[in-house]
């Protein structure tokens, strides 16, 4: 990664977590995510022995699942400022985006855990901090059979509309039953869910309410791997609840008119984390085609001669930089000014994946034939940027609703 750090904000303390975070990316992330991404069946990338948990156990050794949670419950919340939060974003992503998004999505339920008054929450938000072995495992469970990036345009009272998950109250209990999609990023190897569900059937999607979830409780079962084109390395996978019985004190969010409220909030900041990371994603797209342009010799001289080849590259750089200027710019108001602009998240989420998507396939243009092959990473790189304009929101579906918000 060999880009000229123009932000004068970064100081030394920044700079070796940035070198730390590059080199976890390049020496554990990078290699580990090619070897995930070669196993044809998806149900070998969660095998006991799949080098998955290995990297898994590595991130909790740098304590980087902690960044989220209060001290108080064992955290490292408000230790690091926003710009030191983004420039590990960027590293990860630039290392292996599939990895990233499991570990980020990792830690869903239990900051929310540690923003709850219950003890038993709050014990969980603990004991995560405290798990090395990488035992707990979280999942964000919105998508739906029914409902995919729709849910993003939640707070429609049609009752048509409502979610497929659906929860009662009986006494101390709700009962929960229906089912979350195959999208489900960490859906089958999650030990609990930050679960979106239907409240109240005749608000439809008005009527949500967000629960953390515990997985192993009766009634839940989960399906097989998702079997997709990219990010190969990030498990996925559909949750089922059949008469599934939740303490009335793991309903986070009870009030619908919180719940789309909390729903848009952990939207922000999921699309300002997809901006980091595919911005790393389109600077890594790049340096892999510069590298290639100055070896590969075509013609009695190296490719990067060639105008139409060197005009690609610097396309291809000047994106790159307007998306990381855009990214930090973005990433330090949200922290700074909680929840965040949402329309801004998502200008970042769409302009860094689609600047991700745009590198990796001119990077394969510049590859020619041998950026089809499986021999050069650059091909990888384009399947998993191609699979970031559909997640966490689909990106026309997204401008929709950022287009709401201006």
């Amino acid at each position: 990664m060999g880009y000229l750090e123009l932000d004068d904000r970064i100081d030394e303390e920044q700079r070796a977590v940035q070198e730390m975070s590059r080199r976890f990316a390049m020496e554990v992330m990078r290699p580990a995510g090619i070897e995930l991404d070669k196993l044809s069946d998806p149900a070998d990338v969660i095998a006991e022995d799949s080098v998955l948990w290995d990297v898994y156990r590595k991130v909790r050794e740098l304590e980087l699942h902690k960044a989220s949670i209060p001290k108080e419950l064992g955290g490292l919340q408000g230790e690091r400022d926003p710009l030191t939060g983004v420039l590990i974003a960027e590293q990860m992503g630039y290392g292996d985006p599939g990895l990233a998004i499991s570990f980020g999505v990792s830690n869903f339920p239990f900051r929310f855990a540690a923003m709850s008054q219950e003890p038993e929450l709050q014990q969980l938000a603990r004991d995560y901090c405290e798990d090395s072995k990488a035992e707990m495992i979280g999942c964000w469970a919105l998508t739906e059979p029914e409902h995919g990036s729709d849910w993003i345009l939640a707070g429609s009272e049609d009752p048509k509309c409502g979610p497929s998950v659906k929860a009662v109250l009986k006494g101390d209990e709700y009962i929960l039953n229906g089912q979350k999609a195959a999208w489900v990023s960490n859906g089958t190897i999650a030990t609990h869910a930050v679960l979106h569900l239907g409240l109240d059937s005749k608000r439809g999607m008005g009527g949500t309410g967000i629960a953390i979830v515990p997985l192993d409780l009766p009634g839940i079962t989960k399906g097989k791997p998702l079997n997709k084109i990219g990010q190969r390395a990030l498990n996925q996978g559909e949750i089922f609840f059949e008469e599934v019985r939740l303490p009335k004190k793991f309903m986070f969010v009870a009030d619908p008119d919180m719940g789309t409220y909390m729903g848009q909030s952990i939207l922000t900041g999921a699309n300002s984390g997809m901006a980091a990371l595919f911005a790393g994603l389109a600077q890594a797209a790049y340096d892999e085609s510069l590298k290639y342009a100055k070896e590969r010799v075509q013609g009695g001289v190296p490719i990067f001669e060639h105008k139409n080849v060197k005009l690609k590259l610097f396309d291809m750089f000047v994106k790159c930089e307007a998306a990381r200027a855009y990214v930090r710019r973005l990433s330090r108001y949200n922290v700074l000014n909680p929840p965040g602009s949402l329309q801004h998240a998502i200008a970042g989420k769409v302009l860094c994946t689609e600047t991700a998507f745009h590198v990796a396939s001119e990077a394969i243009t510049i590859f020619g034939g041998n950026g089809l092959s499986k021999e050069y990473v650059i091909e990888k790189m384009f399947r998993d940027a191609r699979a970031s304009m559909i997640e966490d929101g689909e990106n026309g579906v997204l401008a929709l609703k950022g287009a709401s918000l201006l």
